[in-house]
């Protein structure tokens, strides 16, 4: 068996690992220091002219009261404004009348096209009524 001083005879602690990483830590700060500028699409596209430009919303898009409308939005101001008992009877769907949660609703209402096409309904109608 070696003592221990004789394992650390054999194994010494090189100095330059520790060297190296307090000159990492000394660029990264010198980096950090400076400062960034991001990139505008403009200097993007030319860099890399194969880059997709994003599409623009047309007017008749802009003009859907559901454009840019998350399905838990409208789930959420639907709950809000009439609540789930009103819901379960207008648009009968068991996720809807028996213990219902926003959790399963939603799950559902992802997966069930019909049953997304009614709650919209009931949300275009309910922003109609708020209009009036």
């Amino acid at each position: 068996m070696s003592s221990l001083s004789d394992r650390i005879k054999k194994n010494p602690v090189k100095e330059e690992n520790h060297k190296e990483s307090s000159d990492k830590k000394k660029l990264s700060d010198e980096v950090s220091g400076e400062k960034l500028n991001p990139k505008s699409n403009e200097e993007l596209n030319a860099q890399n002219p194969s880059r997709k430009k994003r599409r623009q919303a047309t007017p008749e898009e802009l003009a859907n009261p559901l454009h840019g409308v998350k399905l838990k939005e409208i789930l959420e101001r639907l709950v809000e404004h009439y609540g789930w008992e009103y819901l379960a009877e207008r648009v009968n769907i068991r996720c809807f009348q028996f213990n219902p949660t926003m959790k399963s609703s939603l799950g559902f209402l992802r997966k069930t096209k019909w049953a997304r096409n009614h709650v919209e309904d009931v949300y275009l109608d309910m922003l109609d009524e708020l209009e009036k």
